[in-house]
Formats: C-alpha cells, sequence, structure tokens
C-alpha cells in the first residue's frame, strides 16, 4: 500500500488489505467498522502513530516469487528444505491465527450467518488431519527420502538392500491431500468463493482474504509434493532397486 493508504478510515485501511488486520488486533484497535483515520485514532487512544505506521508498511510488502522457478530441476533435498520451511512454517502460524479470528467471528455472528459456524468446523477438522500429516512427513517420509537421494547420487551398490518402498506410505498421503482439498472446497463453497459480502464488515473481509490465501499456499504445497517431489522420489527408489 502507499503511505497515503494509511490516511484513510481504518476499516478501509483493512478491506484494502487484509494484512493489516493483524497490526490493529496487536494494538487493541477496532477495525471492524472504524470510520477514524489512523493518526486520530492513535491520538484519542494514546497510541505511537509512528510505530503503528511503521508496522503497517512492513506487513502490506509484497514479496513474489517467479512464476519462472523449475521446482522440477531442484535437488530433493532442497525441495523438501523449501516445503518444510516455506509451507508447512506458513501453515502452522495461519492455522492458530485463522482458527481464532474465526471463532471470535463466529461467536458474535453466527445468528446472522450460520454458514460460518460450519466453516469453523470444517477448518478445526482440517487443521488436525494437517497437523498430523505434516508431521508425519517431517519425521519419517522426507527424512526417508533424504537418505534415498544421498543413496542415488552416490550410486552405492547397497541401495538396492536400503530401500523400503515408499508406494505404500505416499498412497496413504495422497489419500489425505484428497481428503484436506476436499475440505477446502466445501469451505470455500460455504464462504461465497471468498468473497465478502457487500454488507460484511472490515473483520469477515480480513477473514475471506486470510482463507483465501491459506487454500492457494496449500494447492501449491500439495502440488510440491504429489506431482514432483513424491514421483521424483519413487523413480529412485526404481534405480536403486536396478543397482
Amino acid at each position: 500500500m502507499l503511505l497515503q493508504d494509511f490516511d484513510k478510515a481504518i476499516s478501509y485501511i483493512v478491506r484494502s488489505d487484509y494484512r493489516t488486520a493483524d497490526v490493529f488486533k496487536q494494538h487493541g484497535i477496532n477495525f471492524c467498522s472504524a470510520e477514524g483515520k489512523l493518526l486520530e485514532t492513535c491520538a484519542s487512544q494514546n497510541l505511537d502513530y509512528n510505530t503503528i505506521l511503521e508496522e503497517l508498511v512492513t506487513v502490506t510488502k509484497n514479496i513474489t516469487i517467479s512464476n519462472t522457478l523449475h521446482f522440477s530441476e531442484w535437488k530433493v533435498s532442497f525441495l523438501i528444505d523449501y516445503i518444510t520451511n516455506v509451507h508447512h512454517a506458513y501453515m502452522h502460524l495461519a492455522i492458530s491465527s485463522l482458527e481464532a479470528s474465526l471463532s471470535s467471528f463466529v461467536e458474535t455472528h453466527k445468528k446472522k450467518q450460520p454458514e460460518l459456524y460450519k466453516v469453523l468446523l470444517l477448518f478445526r477438522e482440517m487443521s488436525v488431519l494437517l497437523i498430523t500429516h505434516s508431521r508425519h512427513e517431517e519425521e519419517i517420509i522426507f527424512p526417508y527420502i533424504r537418505q534415498i537421494e544421498s543413496t542415488h547420487r552416490r550410486k552405492e551398490t547397497y541401495g538396492n538392500l536400503f530401500v523400503r518402498t515408499l508406494r505404500k506410505p505416499l498412497s496413504n498421503i495422497e489419500k489425505e491431500h484428497e481428503v484436506i482439498y476436499s475440505i477446502l472446497k466445501e469451505i470455500k463453497t460455504l464462504a461465497n468463493n471468498y468473497t465478502c459480502p457487500l454488507n460484511g464488515c472490515a473483520d469477515q473481509s480480513a477473514i475471506y482474504s486470510k482463507l483465501n490465501e491459506f487454500h492457494n499456499d496449500m494447492l501449491q504445497h500439495t502440488h510440491l509434493e504429489d506431482d514432483i517431489l513424491y514421483p521424483k522420489a519413487i523413480e529412485m527408489e526404481k534405480e536403486l532397486l536396478q543397482l
């Protein structure tokens, strides 16, 4: 956002960029339908305007990843690091933040928008599955794939004795991905494709934008695993079994 965009009503700022919502929450500023501007709100609540402005500028900086990146050409170990440190790390942070925001919003809006209670239940169900799923990958599947890659790279003659087939555990993981994706689709439908209603408040707009971000990240996350990482690991297994 441009600096002049912060000289607007706080609810406008949040609608313009959902990432600002967490800054306002942290400082106890009500942004749901606040029509007051940032400077006057800080003055009335005895808050440091410059500190909050700096935080808003920081959270709204855009970091883009080039579409020309060839993930399929990355070394398997580096791809695992990327999935773990980018997608898994984001997922754990987003789950706690989103669940808290959804719970708070649903509590005060469940009569007017009962479908959001179903969204909350589905998100909780998916969160439990995702946390267990990612732990299994990081503690068992990923370390095994790293060993496979190391053995394959050195073309070690005992590689065929080391290999344990990935097919069965990976079929289970793919089934879990299917369940996760089906829950995501249902959440998206219930949340009107993450489009906030015209009479929706800034809080709902921020939540829908966060859900949309989470949805898109999960799609890329599962694509990197299902379409690139795991097929590569299975191919290396096959080659090791022929040594």
